[in-house]
């Protein structure tokens, strides 16, 4: 499928989850930012999406805080959510991972306040609170809230099959590198570098039973969409 149709299908995407988030409890309000870590990580279909709406001069000032924290520690998927999705369906354990939200806030956080926002990649979009995290130093995520962000995610996933996820900071770095960007944008990746991973299609749905009947209207809303003009 062309990029432009699958960013169009991403945009989709995050209408569903806006329409659904808007709906729910939440304590999350501009300026809290307890949950905006270095640990974020994203595909290269978002990837493209936040480079494509950010202008010239904004993306120039986010590539250069990225390369100012390309050495710093932060977390690096051994998984995609995909294939975890697979390996527990076949009752395989998933890897152990190192996942320490003191390594430190986002780097291109600013004064508490994103640059990115109104373009964030989704998981971002779907960290949410039912209270402060400032008071608590944890986000409080409702269980429904966690599916509905697994089902979002692994169809993100699944429109960027031929790409790659990984670390925030590392997609993005890869796709300033105008070989890698003309190479994804042309759909012709191979083996992912270091700290990515291979995107996978989506085989089999995260959803506990207790909650298919709530995700069902969404679950239908993800699979009617279509890109805009089809």
């Amino acid at each position: 499928m062309d990029l432009d149709l699958r960013l169009d299908l991403l945009d989709q995407l995050y209408t569903i989850y806006g329409d659904f988030i808007r709906q729910q409890p939440l304590a999350c309000t501009k300026g809290c930012s307890q949950c905006c870590t270095c640990n974020l990580t994203i595909t290269t279909l978002e990837g493209e999406y936040l480079r494509r709406k950010l202008p010239p001069t904004q993306h120039s000032a986010v590539m250069q805080r990225l390369v100012g924290a390309a050495d710093r520690p932060r977390y690096r998927p051994s998984v995609t959510l995909n294939q975890l999705a697979d390996l527990c369906a076949r009752g395989e354990d998933p890897p152990e991972e190192e996942n320490d939200p003191d390594w430190g806030a986002c780097p291109v956080l600013a004064d508490d306040l994103c640059p990115l926002y109104e373009v964030r990649p989704f998981g971002c979009r779907c960290m949410v609170s039912r209270h402060d995290c400032r008071q608590t130093g944890y986000a409080e995520i409702a269980p429904l809230i966690l599916t509905v962000n697994d089902l979002i995610l692994q169809h993100i996933e699944h429109i960027d099959a031929k790409g790659y996820s990984g670390n925030f900071t590392d997609i993005l770095l890869f796709l300033d590198q105008p070989a890698s960007a003309a190479s994804y944008r042309q759909g012709q990746l191979g083996a992912p570098p270091d700290g990515l991973l291979a995107n996978q299609p989506l085989f089999t749905l995260m959803i506990p039973p207790e909650h298919r009947e709530a995700v069902a209207p969404l679950l239908k809303a993800i699979r009617a969409i279509r890109p805009q003009g089809q």
